[in-house]
């Protein structure tokens, strides 16, 4: 009987093919399932790891999965796997959304210990660790960008406060959607949805450059620049308000992963365990 929460038969039959063997050299691994089930507990309550309900096992095994399989891009790898098998039939809507969300990161979130301490620390360690400090206290600002449903394609983690602009480059760098047969990866949408932290000329710019549809709409800043310089300042950039109106999938996206109350508060003290809970829950929503 599945409980609540946790992996369905379905889901499970999706992602238990991409999973490590349990068994091979040294002792068995405990049962897969249970532990990520362990996770997603953890994931959904936002509970101390020490609190884990027993019939998930020792919480040690389950932190140590979440860790192992963060390290080696396990969780990454479901996730592209899973947006392949949809691309592949015809379900991903490459009309996609942009935007960002600021996260408090609880004090237990601070104080993970400096890069170099240990091998296991290096390989995850990044400077700062996502945490921004302001007079609201310690944050992580979440970059997400969707597909046309709503469905989380890549997540990038900066302070809390960093601009949104700078990231969205970024962010389209790290489509990348395998082909079930021969040819290159997609990685190109047809048409970006931003609101207006993005409307930037450099952005706009690159996006011409990569042939690809920006619909954003300007800031009253850059329309006064414009108006002052008369005909000298150009045309307007085109925006279609139709079309804008879906921008709305990523903002409802982003109310479906703090469903998880461990992602709407950040505890994880390294920001590759948060972002590793991310890409998580980000598995589930496209299992779902």
């Amino acid at each position: 009987m599945v409980g609540r929460g946790e992996l369905t038969d379905r889901a499970w039959a999706r992602i238990e093919p991409l999973l490590p063997a349990v068994s091979g050299p040294g002792r068995r691994w405990r049962d897969h399932r249970q532990v990520i089930n362990a996770i997603l507990w953890k994931l959904r309550t936002g509970a101390p790891w020490r609190d884990l309900p027993e019939r998930y096992g020792p919480w040690k095994t389950a932190h140590e999965r979440l860790r192992l399989w963060t390290k080696d891009g396990t969780w990454q790898r479901i996730l592209d796997e899973v947006i392949v098998k949809d691309d592949a039939v015809g379900d991903v809507e490459w009309v996609i959304s942009v935007d960002s969300s600021v996260v408090r990161a609880h004090q237990h979130a601070a104080g993970a210990r400096k890069k170099g301490a240990t091998s296991s620390v290096e390989a995850i360690a990044v400077d700062g660790e996502g945490l921004g400090r302001s007079r609201g206290g310690l944050s992580t600002k979440i970059h997400l960008v969707v597909e046309g449903r709503g469905l989380p394609m890549r997540v990038v983690l900066t302070p809390g406060q960093a601009g949104d602009n700078p990231q969205l480059v970024p962010l389209l760098d790290g489509i990348r959607v395998a082909r079930t047969g021969p040819g290159r990866p997609r990685r190109r949408p047809e048409v970006v949805i931003a609101d207006k932290a993005y409307s930037h000329p450099s952005t706009r710019r690159a996006l011409r450059q990569r042939r690809i549809r920006f619909v954003s709409p300007e800031r009253d800043d850059q329309i006064a620049r414009r108006a002052a310089h008369g005909s000298r300042g150009g045309r307007p950039p085109a925006f279609d308000a139709e079309l804008y109106k879906q921008r709305n999938v990523v903002e409802r996206c982003f109310n479906r992963l703090k469903q998880f109350r461990d992602l709407a508060t950040r505890y994880a003290k390294r920001a590759a365990y948060y972002q590793a809970e991310l890409t998580i829950a980000a598995i589930i929503l496209w299992l779902r």
